[in-house]
């Protein structure tokens, strides 16, 4: 479904991401975890284009989004990529909603602009995924008068409006309460019931135990570790064991 194969990565010269290879199979369920700093976000940028690498290569399905020549990253035409960028699906740590947009809007707009429906169309697709989020009947709200969770949570109806083949997530709750949370959370494990290929950035250790097929470890640059949750637990390496033990304090 997903490879990316020895992506390397610098911001002003430091190194972020050092030959990072990881692939991902279709309704897989992959949780990075790691410190601070330790590449996972920009991992999962990388992969959606939000990011560009200096060298590796990024296929979806039989698909080559970026490829590396003479050492460098060469992406698809833009027509090409825009297309399998589509494929994926980003809900944001901050939400990135549009705020002079209604709920319904923010669902309606990008897929009468990207896929081209009908607004007929877009609404009735909209409607029943808030529904499915709990949010039925907050289409007419805007998003400031909506609380984090409800806000993070008409960001993945949003993200499933343009029905991608990959959800990525980056720290869908770092920015909530425990109890917002729950309300996130109990979204992101129903769409893992239901088979949706996803990558998730997290610091949420029991959710990830829960939800994933697979963890990946990250450390400095690079996956130090990786493993089914039961695996991950039992540590394997120093620093997984010292990151390990620190959660636990």
């Amino acid at each position: 479904m997903l490879s990316a194969s020895h992506i390397r990565k610098t911001f002003d010269g430091a190194e972020v991401l050092r030959d990072v290879s990881l692939s991902v199979k279709e309704g897989e369920v992959v949780a990075i975890i790691g410190r601070s700093g330790s590449g996972k976000s920009t991992l999962l940028r990388c992969i959606n284009h939000l990011e560009k690498i200096d060298s590796g290569e990024i296929t979806i399905g039989k698909d080559t989004l970026v490829s590396s020549v003479d050492g460098k990253a060469v992406y698809a035409p833009q027509d090409r990529l825009r297309a399998l960028c589509l494929k994926m699906g980003f809900v944001f740590q901050s939400y990135n909603l549009f705020p002079h947009w209604t709920v319904l809007d923010n669902l309606c707009i990008p897929q009468t602009a990207v896929l081209h429906r009908s607004r007929r169309e877009a609404e009735k697709k909209a409607l029943a995924l808030l529904s499915r989020v709990g949010l039925g009947d907050r289409g007419s709200a805007y998003p400031c008068q909506l609380s984090g969770g409800q806000q993070q949570r008409v960001a993945i109806a949003r993200a499933l409006a343009l029905d991608p083949e990959i959800l990525c997530f980056d720290e869908p709750t770092s920015a909530l309460d425990p109890e917002l949370t729950r309300e996130v959370l109990t979204v992101i494990r129903d769409l893992a019931k239901e088979k949706h290929t996803m990558l998730i950035v997290t610091h949420e250790m029991k959710f990830a135990r829960e939800v994933a097929d697979r963890i990946v470890f990250m450390h400095e640059g690079v996956i130090a570790a990786q493993g089914t949750p039961d695996e991950i637990m039992k540590g394997g390496n120093e620093q997984l064991l010292a990151f390990m033990g620190d959660l636990d304090q």
